[in-house]
């Protein structure tokens, strides 16, 4: 049997199918990488808003982790949802304790409808326990904004941002800017601690982009396990997530889904 990428999403369950762990899945599986889950929290939500969610046990939370770990092995990790700050906590040790160094950290704050997923206290734990161990962290400006403390309407903006982010022991920071309300094209700033690059996508006239943070996040954990460098998992997971808002599927009477099963190589 040939060899298989392999790569893990600690996130919620996000039962509607656009987000959280289900995005997840579909994404790793349009890059052709074998997806696993370690359920932190699981949400009762549709394109309307979250109408609840409960949290995972710590214990259990723990034993998910270990026993992928211990089994099949994990090329790359991505973070989604993790609600509180003794969850955070204990994905941090659980990343430092295997040995976890291709993590993608999307800080989840708030779901698309604006309902909140990550407790206020917790914001602290990312940035002190979490990002240290972060390869990749994506926040889009709202999340940017939440972890620095920075407002953020300019590129020059972004990439103050992404420079405190980077001086919180992240080495690679992607800072969104789909909810900047600049004209044409959606801009995202890169920074590695040495040089900044910008990547540009259309914008698309849709309200269906529900999980696109959760599909960005994703897409960049496979190009790491599929072992890409950094920035070209980056932009390769640019390219997708603007595919996918370009053929986003009208689900629902919200914010539908972007469409994970827009066409993507799996030899890439």
């Amino acid at each position: 049997m040939r060899p298989v990428a392999k790569a893990l999403t600690i996130a919620g369950s996000d039962n509607s199918g656009g987000a959280g762990i289900q995005a997840d899945l579909k994404t790793f599986t349009a890059f052709g990488v074998y997806g696993m889950t370690a359920i932190t929290a699981v949400t009762a939500q549709n394109t309307l808003g979250v109408l609840g969610f409960e949290e995972v046990s710590l214990g259990l939370i723990a034993a998910q982790i270990d026993s992928i770990v211990s089994d099949i092995g994990v090329d790359a990790a991505k973070t989604g949802m993790l609600a509180s700050a003794p969850i955070v906590a204990l994905v941090a040790d659980k990343v430092r304790e295997h040995g976890i160094t291709n993590l993608v950290v999307d800080p989840v704050m708030r779901a698309k409808s604006g309902d909140p997923l990550l407790a206020e206290d917790a914001q602290e734990a990312v940035r002190a326990l979490l990002l240290p161990r972060a390869l990749v962290v994506t926040p889009n400006a709202p999340e940017a904004e939440a972890l620095t403390g920075r407002r953020i309407e300019t590129l020059a903006d972004m990439r103050a941002a992404a420079r405190d982010l980077h001086a919180m022991g992240v080495r690679w920071v992607v800072v969104k800017g789909g909810h900047l309300p600049f004209e044409g094209d959606a801009v995202d700033v890169v920074y590695n601690g040495h040089e900044f690059v910008e990547l540009r996508s259309p914008r698309y006239p849709t309200k269906h982009t529900h999980g696109t943070g959760c599909t960005f996040s994703a897409a960049i954990a496979a190009g790491l396990a599929k072992g890409r460098e950094p920035l070209a998992a980056i932009r390769r997971a640019k390219e997708y997530v603007s595919r996918a808002i370009e053929t986003a599927l009208a689900i629902g009477h919200g914010h539908g889904p972007t469409n994970h099963l827009v066409d993507v190589h799996s030899d890439w």
